[in-house]
């Protein structure tokens, strides 16, 4: 299958406008929200919210009782499910495929950041760049990946997710050579996670150059990398990684929409500076940068045009914070190193995050 196959008549926003069962969002927050919003506009009628058994607690979601999910069957029995939230964690995700077996689940895939909704006109509008990113895939599990999510997204059915995982593990070791990193640029280190994951895979691995925004994420980074200061050096800059030095604002509200914004309007706004990676690296070398940078790798890559095509690093760019970021970043990654190979791997999550593009110069097929 590829791209040429993918001929859906009817996207779930145009199948909610006439389904003919009560609709239910289950869950609360953000991602509610944005759905809401998809549904007001589209005039689909939202009936209630639920939430999982035990966690309800009188909670009221735009003017309305939170129902249990018990209460939800008793009330309407059978009813489309809109999956509101988030998850990869494996008893999370076994919960919803439970609801899943039950009811009519789906989860709508709104943008993390931007306006922009993979709808079928989105696709359709812009199906030539999608099939020259497949052109540029390097092998069939990346194509595989590439239809199902394209699939995903305009139908929202969660089938088409569990029918492309991938290990993190597993990438890491075999798409990324792991075992011969030495120099590692983390651009949204959070905590260092992604630092816990690579330091037992990576045993040249002597060097990490660390960008996190947030204050508290940075604190965490900071006190984390006292504790390995024995096995690797960690050098944790309170920057965002962005496409020039500058003082931008950073939305810290803890939501989809937590990350860099160029203009103040969000709820809670801070300050935060910004550089690129070619400013900090200073012209050192390094063979591995992760961009996961909360819908700012477009500026992240731009950033480090100069550290690419001196030290052709393997990349790891996420590419699931806008619907653009789908072939925009592959493509962009193609201009600027036109001899990487690319990979695409989706990791366990619900809806299609976790969605990551994997660069690397190689001779050989994985």
């Amino acid at each position: 299958m590829s791209i040429r196959d993918i001929d859906i008549r009817e996207d779930l926003w145009e199948y909610l406008t006439h389904a003919d069962k009560p609709i239910l969002l289950y869950g609360m927050g953000n991602g509610a929200d944005k759905i809401l919003a998809v549904c007001e506009a589209r005039g689909i009628c939202v009936a209630d919210t639920f939430a999982s058994d035990g966690f309800v607690r009188g909670h009221s979601f735009h003017g309305k009782t939170v129902l249990s999910y018990s209460e939800a069957k008793q009330k309407y029995n059978h009813f489309i499910v809109l999956l509101s939230f988030a998850s990869s964690l494996p008893d999370v995700l076994e919960l919803i495929h439970r609801v899943a077996a039950e009811q009519e689940l789906y989860a709508p895939d709104v943008p993390v950041f931007g306006n922009t909704l993979f709808d079928r006109a989105f696709f359709e509008e812009n199906r030539a760049e999608f099939e020259e990113v497949e052109t540029f895939l390097a092998d069939e599990k990346s194509v595989d990946t590439l239809e199902k999510v394209i699939r995903y997204k305009l139908t929202g059915s969660i089938a088409f997710l569990d029918a492309c995982e991938s290990d993190e593990e597993e990438a890491f070791r075999t798409l990324l050579d792991a075992e011969e990193i030495t120099h590692y640029t983390d651009l949204g280190a959070y905590n260092g996670d992604t630092v816990r994951k690579l330091l037992p895979l990576s045993p040249k691995l002597t060097h990490i150059t660390a960008l996190e925004p947030d204050r508290r994420n940075f604190r965490k980074l900071s006190e984390y990398a006292e504790t390995v200061r024995d096995r690797v050096t960690v050098e944790a800059h309170n920057l965002g990684a962005w496409s020039e030095r500058d003082t931008l604002f950073f939305d810290s509200s803890g939501n989809r929409n937590a990350g860099i914004r160029q203009d103040g309007n969000a709820k809670k706004i801070t300050e935060v500076s910004v550089d690129t990676v070619d400013s900090v690296l200073t012209g050192r070398h390094t063979d591995f940068i992760k961009y996961d940078v909360e819908g700012s790798e477009k500026e992240a890559l731009l950033g480090s045009s100069q550290t690419i095509a001196v030290c052709r690093p393997r990349l790891l760019v996420s590419l699931y914070h806008r619907s653009e970021d789908l072939f925009l970043l592959p493509k962009l990654v193609k201009r600027l190193l036109p001899s990487y190979r690319l990979y695409l791997r989706k990791l366990p999550y619900i809806p299609a995050w976790d969605l990551n593009l994997y660069t690397i110069e190689r001779k050989h097929d994985v």
